[in-house]
Formats: structure tokens, sequence, C-alpha cells
């Protein structure tokens, strides 16, 4: 996908003022007169793609759908806020999000309402609307996935208004719902298709996303009778004709997230980033500038450099330590290591002495240890430069074992808050430096959650021939290439909800939809208080809604008020 500026559409839902820089800069603002040109529905597209990045690589949603979970705990360096489940309406997070879902939609509408004012030829005008209703689908998604019922627009607003209300969660789903459809009649096949640029919206992409937006649907309020069925004909679908487009499941699991391989056969589809700051920087969106940057590379990276024979770098990345996992995820979900391949290429297991000054590096104690290495010597160093440093196995050592390592072992039950196993899935080595966010495109949508969909659908619709079937399908895969493939399939007495969640954690670990998976099975207050130690206690039944933003309350000055109380009591 071409590179972008990210056009703002001066509309948060209701009148919060507009940035009087947006004034000076007519130029860089999305009105009707600039969308009824050539060059203006094509900002607008673009600057649609571009508002995505708010999403995808975000910090915001990372905290929202990744900590808090029964995956994710806080790091050191983590929000609290979030993980403790101890937030009001006025916390920053659910605030960005909302209102950057809310921009973005208005420039998916500008797009859509004026396109058949602009001379261009059909087909091509067409294909612009089915992106914008595929990247407006994805957005109001987003916002019920959040609040349950929101405000639905669905004509462009270039002026600001004073007032809102929630619409049923039923309208905004049947407007998901149609945009997919309208989408999936128009776009191209799929990724693979000729002319096809990365990160653009296809067909096949809008089938996954409407297969999870029944599967959802099938959960909530909102519910229709055949959403089940809906989602595993949706998701069957594409399984059955992925050849045709290209498309099948990564023979290696750990190649799926390997730099430079983002378009891979798996992949459906992906946000782009890019480091030139004009497309990725600063921008007159009213959304902090760290909102749409890639920021993955450093949310799981413990602080390795305050252990000996470490020193920052890049290659390992920025310490940042948001979030650390469960010991449910590494004691129980992971347990199967022989086997099952995932773990070791999910998590970082070995760090290597990257300090060129060798004072800080430990030296053997005297007496030795027993059990400790053939060759030590008391007094001298236990390892050195370019040996290993940091061990983390993912299963348990003695503390006998612990004192004879010649590197720090950890442990599982040695893991804190400032070290812990490190999700490897968005290291991005080639960035410009430690600081700087990744340029690598988050991979949003991926040809293995299709087959976990399909088999979750044929789950609840008493299906366990075919849940059966696409689990080991994905299971199988995660042998490759040192493990049993056979050893790992599974029969329907194994099958429920929670295996289905725990499969998905296996595949879909800090890929940014946790806490989404456990709304829409209704398990996310149970899980987080059976493996979240620090968010058991304070989560209670409003938390699987976020709360309405404190900022879009007090905006809302006329009409009816705008507030959590038709679910829950205030969050303020």
């Amino acid at each position: 996908m071409k590179k972008i500026f990210i056009y703002c559409s001066c509309l948060l839902l209701v009148a919060t003022g507009c940035n009087k820089k947006l004034k000076e800069e007519p130029n860089s603002i999305l009105v009707p007169a600039f969308f009824q040109t050539s060059q203006g529905l094509q900002a607008g597209l673009d600057a649609a793609y571009g508002g995505m990045r708010n999403f995808w690589g975000a910090q915001e949603l990372f905290t929202a759908t990744v900590i808090g979970t029964d995956e994710f705990m806080r790091g050191v360096d983590g929000n609290s806020d979030i993980n403790l489940y101890s937030y009001t309406s006025t916390h920053g997070t659910p605030t960005t999000l909302w209102r950057a879902a809310y921009v973005f939609i208005n420039t998916c509408n500008g797009v859509i309402d004026n396109a058949d004012k602009v001379e261009l030829p059909a087909a091509t005008k067409n294909k612009m609307v089915a992106e914008a209703k595929f990247l407006r689908a994805n957005l109001y998604f987003i916002l019920v996935q959040f609040w349950g019922d929101v405000t639905l627009n669905s004509n462009f607003q270039s002026e600001a208004v004073t007032s809102a209300k929630r619409d049923p969660l039923k309208d905004v789903y049947d407007l998901i719902e149609q945009d997919l459809k309208d989408a999936i009649a128009v776009l191209p096949a799929g990724p693979k298709s000729n002319g096809v640029l990365p990160g653009k919206a296809t067909a096949v992409a809008a089938k996954h996303v409407l297969a999870k937006v029944y599967l959802t649907r099938a959960g909530s309020a909102a519910k229709k009778a055949d959403d089940y069925q809906n989602a595993y004909n949706t998701a069957v679908d594409i399984i059955d004709t992925r050849a045709s487009l290209g498309l099948n499941l990564v023979a290696d699991f750990g190649k799926i997230f390997a730099e430079g391989n983002e378009e891979n056969e798996e992949v459906l589809w992906s946000v782009q980033h890019t480091t030139n700051i004009a497309y990725n920087g600063p921008n007159n969106s009213g959304i902090s500038n760290f909102s749409a940057d890639n920021v993955l590379n450093h949310m799981w990276v413990g602080q390795y450099e305050k252990r000996p024979g470490m020193i920052r770098s890049t290659p390992y990345g920025r310490p940042y330590i948001r979030c650390v996992p469960t010991r449910w995820v590494t004691d129980t979900v992971f347990k199967e290591k022989v086997n099952d391949t995932r773990y070791s290429k999910t998590f970082q297991t070995v760090w290597y002495a990257n300090n060129p000054d060798p004072k800080g590096y430990p030296v053997w104690p005297n007496p030795l240890p027993a059990g400790a290495p053939a060759g030590a010597v008391s007094g001298q160093p236990k390892f050195k430069f370019g040996d290993t440093a940091i061990y983390m196995p993912g299963v348990d050592a003695g503390d006998a074992a612990i004192a004879a390592a010649p590197y720090l072992l950890v442990p599982p039950r040695k893991y804190d808050n400032t070290l812990s196993a490190t999700m490897m899935k968005y290291f991005d080595t080639k960035r410009a430096d430690l600081n700087s966010p990744s340029v690598r495109p988050v991979i949003a949508f991926r040809l293995a959650e299709t087959y976990l969909m399909a088999a979750e659908a044929a789950f609840m619709l008493g299906n366990m021939t075919d849940a059966v079937k696409y689990i080991n399908a994905v299971r199988e895969r995660a042998a490759y290439p040192t493990g049993n493939a056979a050893a790992m399939d599974i029969s329907a007495a194994d099958l429920s909800i929670d295996f289905i969640l725990d499969e998905r954690t296996r595949e879909l670990c800090g890929e940014n939809v946790r806490w989404w998976d456990l709304v829409r099975t209704g398990k996310l207050l149970q899980r987080v208080r059976l493996h979240n130690k620090e968010a058991a206690a304070n989560i209670i039944d409003r938390h699987v809604l976020r709360p309405i933003p404190q900022a879009q309350i007090d905006a809302t000055t006329t009409g009816d008020p705008y507030n959590n109380s038709m679910y829950f009591p205030l969050w303020n």
C-alpha cells in the first residue's frame, strides 16, 4: 500500500472544538468540497487506511486487549489501572480508542457519501467505496466489542454537533454486516490477487471479519438465530478456497512473524507502518503521535540490561516491559513443549552476553556450587562476551540447578514484573535505533484464526467432527519440524469452550484479540479470576464493557445525556 498522510475529519462525534491549527491548514481538512474531487477522494481513502495505525500497532489497543486478561498482567512499566480494573471513564486508553474510531469512521463516510460526485471510472469508485466500507466495518466492530450500544453514524459530518445517542447494538451490527457484504462483492479476491498492494482490503479479509462478526454477535444481546451457522459457513468458505487464493497455513509457525515475511501466505490483512515522519509522526487528527506508531516491539521486552553481562541493544529491544505472561500461560497453556513448538517460537528463551566491559560479569564463588560445569574456577568469570547470559527454558529448575548454572537460569517460578518470558512476534531488529517504534507491518488477520473460528462455530453448532478437524489442522502445524504431528491431534472428548480458548492462546498469544475473545465467549470474569492474580479481586460484571469516555459524556450538551448507566452504574 502506498504511504499516505493521515488527514483529519475534524469531528469526534459531538462538539469538542475544532483545533485552531486545522483552520490554519485547510488543505489537511477533509471537507465535502475536497472529497468531491478525485484527489480528495483518494486522500480520504488514504487517510482511512492510515487511521488503522491508531489500532493495529498502537499502545492503546494493545493495552485494552492484551493486559488484564488470563494471558498477561502488567509489567513494572505497565498500565496498572487497566490490569487491575480500577480505571474510570476518564482513562486515556478507552478515550483514545473511542476518539480515533469516530474520527476515521467519519473519514470513511466522506469517501462513501461523495464518490458518486467524483469524475472517475465507475469501477474505480466502486472499489474505493468497498475499501472504505471494509475499514468502517472494522472500526464499528472495535466499538461494539468494547462498548456495546454506540452511536451509529453512516453519513459524513463536516460540522460538530452537540447531541448524540447510543443506538441499539442490533442496528450497529446490521451496518457492519452490510458493509462487509458490500465489500466482499466488489473487492479483489485476496492479497495475492494481481495488483493488490500489501495492506489493501480484499474480499477474503472482509470474509474473515464477517465470520468473526457473526461469531461475536451470536454471543451478544443482538444475536440472530443463524449467526453461528453463518460464522461457520463464512470461515469454511475461506478455508475451502484458500488454495485458489494463494493462501495456506505457513508450514513453520516460527516463520509467520519472521521479520520481512509479513506478507506470507497465511496473512489475510496487515496494517502498514513507515519510518517517514510525515506519514507516521505528528498529525492533525487530535490523536497522540504515539498512538499511530507501531510500538508492539517494545511492549514485552524485560529489563535484561540490568542482568550481568548485558547492556541495552537494538536487537534485544527497549525494555519497556508493559506486560508479563501469567503463570497460567507459562506453566499450563504451553506445558507441552515436546511436540508443540509454539512456546519456543513465541517467547525468547536465550540472551547472549553483549556487554564488552568484563567488569560486570559474574564470577564463580568459592567453594564452587555442587554440579558446577567442568572447567569452572572459583573467582573466574562464569561466562564471557557472546556466551549465554540469561536462559529461560520455560520449565522448572531447582535451586541447586540455578546455583550451578554458568548463566542466569530463570525458570517460570522466578519470573517477575521486571524480567519474564519475552514475546518475540513483533521484534524489529532493523529499526533506526533502540528507542524507535517499529516500521514492520502488523498482521491483523491470518488464516490460522479462520480455522479456529470455524472450529468454535462448529462446536457451538454441535458439529464436533468439524470442530476437531479444524483445530487439529492448526495443532498439527505446530509440531513442525521437530514434533510428532499425530501426537498433537485431539478428539471430540477434549473439546470445550475452555479448550478452544486455550488453543487460541497457544496460537494467537499477544495478537491483540484476547480481551475480545474472553468477552465473546462469556469467560472474561471467570478466567481473569482464575489466572490473573492481580486483577482477580477487582474485576466485576461491568468490566465486560469499557466505560464511555468522560470527554464524550461532557461534550453531549443538548438532548438526552450520553452515559454508561444503561448497562451498569456510572463509572465515574
